[in-house]
Order: C-alpha cells, then sequence, then structure tokens
C-alpha cells in the first residue's frame, strides 16, 4: 500500500496522455477558429488572380442527420513516435506575393492576440509555406516540415516532437515525460477548393507536477489516507490472518508434543474460512488421537486374549513333558487326552482369534468402490445360513455404495450373530430416506441385557467364550460400515435383537458405471 504512490508514476504516463489529448483538442478548436476568420479575410481581400496552393477535393456532402465533421485528437504518448525538434526555418526560394504579406500585416495582431490569451504560438503561412503572420520567422519558410508539408496538400497534421529548453528542467520533473515534448498542428485554409494557406499552432501541454503541485493539500491528505489505509489493513490482517495461524501453529505444535489440552477451538479465528479450517485441524487430531487410542487398547485386548490360550497351551505341554520325563507318577490315558484336547481347543481358538483380526484388518482399510443392492445379498445369506429363516420386505433393488461382497460380510456376520444367540426368524425391513437407505435386522434371538448394551460393539466383548466366540463380529461390521459412510446402532425396547444399519445410497451414474 505504501509503495502505491511509487507505482503510480505509471500512471502518470496515462495522465499526461491525457494531458497531451486535452492540448491538442485545444489547438485543434483554437486552429479552426481562426481558420474560418482568415478565410473570411482571404475572400474579402485577395484579388481573384492571386495564386493559391494545391487542389483540394470537394468534401461529399454529409448526410442530413451528420452535419458535423469534427477533427477529433489522435496523439498518444506510448502509440505515436516522438519526431525531433522541429526543423528551423529556411530562407524562401522566392518573394511572398504582395497580397498575401498584406492579408499577413493585417492577421497577425488576432494571431499574437490569441496567443497572450491562450500561451499557444501561431504562425501564418502562405500556398508556399513562407511565413506571412506570426511573433516570429516572418519571411522564412517552413515548407521542408513534415506536418506543414501534409496541410499544404490540404490535410489536417499533428505531430508531437522534442521540446528543448533553454532552461534545465527540476529534478522532480525528469520523471514526466510531458516536460520534453510540445505539440504541433497544421490546418490548411481553404479557398475555392485551393489551399491559400496553412495556420501552423504549437503548445507544450500542462506538466503533471505542476498540476499536483497546484492539489497539494489534496495530495497530502491522500497521502494520509492511503497510510491510514494502510495501518487498517495490516491490523486486519494480523487480526484475521497473521494471528490466527500463528495460534494454530502453536496448537498443532503443542499436540503434536502430546498436549491433549491444547485440542480446544482458538479463541479468535478471524474469518470463517480459518475457523473451518482451524475445526478441521482439531477434528483431524481428535481423530489421530482416538486412533491412538484404539490401538493401543486394541492391543491390550489382543495381547490378553492371546495370553490366555496361550498360557493354557503352555501348561498342558509342560504337563505332557514332565509325564514323558519319567519323574513322579505316569499320567493316566485319560488325562493325557484331556491336556491334548485342552492344547487343540485353544489353537482353535488362537485360529479364530487371528482369522478375525485378519477380518477386521480388511474391514479397517477394505476398499470402498462397487454398488449393489439387498436383494442378491439376501438370496446368498439364505443360502449360507439355512439355518434361519429370512423376510425380506421395503426398498430390496435400491442400489447403495458398497461391493457385493462387503454387504454380505455385513449381512453374514449379524445373521451369524443371530443364530449363535437361538435366532430362527430374522427379519429386514429397507426404507429409502433422503441419500440413505435405513435398514432394520430384527430376530427373535435371546437378545441383548441392559449391561452388555453397551459393549456388544467393543473388540473382544464376547458372552459365548466358553463355545468359541470372539468377540470381533460386531467391531468387524461397524468398521465396514464405517469404512462405506454407513453407521449401525442396537435397538432398544424390541424383543429379541434388532440392529439399525445406514447405507449411503448411489446414483444412477455410480450405478451404470
Amino acid at each position: 500500500m505504501l509503495a502505491l504512490p511509487l507505482v503510480g508514476l505509471f500512471f502518470f504516463r496515462i495522465y499526461e496522455n491525457q494531458l497531451v489529448h486535452q492540448t491538442e483538442a485545444e489547438l485543434i478548436a483554437q486552429s479552426v477558429a481562426l481558420s474560418a476568420a482568415i478565410r473570411r479575410d482571404f475572400e474579402s481581400n485577395l484579388p481573384a488572380d492571386a495564386a493559391l496552393g494545391a487542389h483540394v477535393s470537394a468534401t461529399p456532402s454529409s448526410p442530413a442527420d451528420e452535419p458535423f465533421r469534427p477533427i477529433l485528437p489522435s496523439l498518444d504518448l506510448t502509440r505515436d513516435n516522438l519526431l525531433g525538434r522541429r526543423p528551423d526555418a529556411r530562407a524562401a526560394s522566392q518573394p511572398t506575393d504582395t497580397a498575401f504579406k498584406a492579408a499577413g500585416e493585417r492577421l497577425s495582431p488576432l494571431l499574437l492576440e490569441t496567443q497572450q490569451n491562450t500561451l499557444a504560438g501561431f504562425r501564418l503561412l502562405d500556398p508556399r509555406g513562407v511565413v506571412i503572420a506570426g511573433r516570429d520567422e516572418i519571411g522564412l519558410s517552413l515548407a521542408h516540415v513534415e506536418e506543414v508539408g501534409q496541410a499544404l496538400q490540404g490535410r489536417f497534421a499533428a505531430t508531437l516532437r522534442q521540446r528543448v529548453s533553454s532552461h534545465a528542467p527540476p529534478p522532480l520533473y525528469s520523471l514526466s515525460r510531458g516536460t520534453s515534448i510540445r505539440i504541433f498542428t497544421a490546418t490548411p485554409v481553404i479557398l475555392r477548393d485551393r489551399v491559400a494557406g496553412v495556420l501552423y499552432a504549437s503548445r507544450t501541454p500542462s506538466n503533471v507536477f505542476r498540476h499536483l503541485y497546484e492539489e497539494r493539500g489534496k495530495v497530502v491528505l491522500a497521502g494520509l489516507s492511503v497510510a491510514a489505509l494502510t495501518l487498517l489493513i495490516g491490523l486486519a490482517f494480523h487480526r484475521t490472518i497473521t494471528r490466527p495461524v500463528q495460534g494454530l501453529i502453536a496448537r498443532t505444535t503443542a499436540i503434536g508434543h502430546g498436549d491433549r489440552s491444547a485440542m480446544r477451538p482458538l479463541q479468535n479465528h478471524g474469518t470463517a474460512e480459518f475457523a473451518r479450517l482451524s475445526q478441521s485441524f482439531l477434528d483431524m487430531a481428535g481423530s489421530l488421537n482416538n486412533r491412538s487410542d484404539f490401538i493401543a487398547t486394541f492391543a491390550a485386548h489382543v495381547s490378553h486374549e492371546l495370553k490366555s490360550p496361550l498360557t493354557s497351551i503352555e501348561g498342558a505341554a509342560e504337563l505332557l513333558r514332565d509325564d514323558g520325563a519319567g519323574d513322579g507318577p505316569a499320567m493316566s490315558e485319560e488325562m493325557r487326552r484331556h491336556f491334548l484336547g485342552n492344547i487343540i481347543a485353544d489353537t482353535h481358538r488362537l485360529t479364530a482369534i487371528t482369522n478375525r483380526l485378519r477380518e477386521l484388518a480388511r474391514a479397517e482399510s477394505t476398499p470402498t468402490g462397487g454398488t449393489t443392492s439387498l436383494s442378491p445379498a439376501i438370496a446368498d445369506l439364505q443360502r449360507d445360513c439355512p439355518g434361519i429363516r429370512i423376510r425380506a420386505e421395503g426398498a430390496l433393488d435400491s442400489a447403495i455404495r458398497i461391493s457385493a461382497e462387503n454387504l454380505r460380510i455385513v449381512l453374514g456376520h449379524l445373521a451369524d450373530n443371530a443364530e449363535r444367540h437361538g435366532a430362527t426368524e430374522l427379519e429386514i425391513v429397507a426404507d429409502v430416506e433422503a441419500d440413505l437407505l435405513r435398514l432394520t435386522l430384527s430376530d427373535n434371538g435371546s437378545g441383548v441385557s441392559p449391561n452388555n448394551r453397551v459393549r456388544i460393539f467393543d473388540s473382544f466383548f464376547t458372552t459365548r467364550r466358553d463355545s468359541g466366540g470372539t468377540g470381533m463380529g460386531l467391531s468387524i461390521v461397524r468398521s465396514m460400515l464405517n469404512a462405506h459412510g454407513g453407521s449401525i446402532a442396537l435397538l432398544e425396547g424390541a424383543p429379541g435383537t434388532t440392529f439399525a444399519l445406514a447405507f449411503q445410497r448411489a446414483t444412477e451414474a455410480e450405478t451404470r458405471v
């Protein structure tokens, strides 16, 4: 913001160009008015046989609705070449006609008076380009000057030329190109369709720094306004961006070092976007911490579940080893078979636990692509679980975002869990709700006791440990549904066991794919 005034020097080029247009427009207006007065003088005082210049073709008649033929400013500082300083006048090849010399003497006061009020320089040239009126160069020729040559052919001409001053400009003025140029216009005076003379005008455009000096009070006020605005913007950025970012960095650093008390919202979010960003970081940190806690708890559960069968296997193996060594009384065959049976049962339990652990790992990292519907999965479920009667109704053909294999895993664990708890019937009801498919599974089994309701989704929690239960089935189902954006909950108040599941519905485009 503070650099804007310096960068604004490039704006001066635009402003100077506008000053050039303004100056050219003023010269055009003054020259056209003076040319009309000069033409009337020529019409009244020049003899009919006066030697006129080049023939100018008659201007086509304008339409009735366009009676004007304006001469518009066309010079541009950025587009037009800056010519060198105007060439000096030369001696005329032949004397000026007496009639034109007399006209120059009559019109010279008019040009000088106009120059005193407009600060523009005017010279009146005869049809051969010789100066007949003006302040200087009377009797000298300017026919060799480019813009004058065009005007002698009957065409208006305007050029930008380098201005050479006898006084060096102040250092600050060197930044302005407008101080080193001068605008020249050459307007032909047409009489009887021939060039009777040329009005040659010139003026230096106004200087941008002079304008700034004249408006110095406003410039100072603008500078103070820029400084105040810069301060306000700095404070706003500090409050809405810098301070929230620093606070978020400090929080993430503290969370990274294990400080869980840092997982709380920032006191100042600055903007709604930073509030969402901060909450996203905190949610991510909370998820990572929950994941870390889950891994630690899960590792403790796994070690506990594996420790019991391993300890049993180790004890039975030691007893069988000691019996084989011959120390002490020999073990009976019945006792030997008992210990061997314990070893086999514990190895089966270890195998079941490791299989469930592998299924849980697959559920945690299962691919979430694919779509299917309930109808084929329920048909497969009826075939795989012949001991339980399944009744299904509702939106069974609605497409959901889960693969057929993963859906079979979810329904298979739930049906197996119901059958192991004495259920003979399983009722499935599917309802569509917005972008979700809600599924209710009810069985007529023994149900879940009130004390166990809050723990049934915990890993390794089971009431059938003696019959080989691992307590991993519902954990696998919940992990599989979470991976697919779904959910599962245990409903209360119904006989038996009733679970409420939610699946994400698939779009028509996903179904086609």
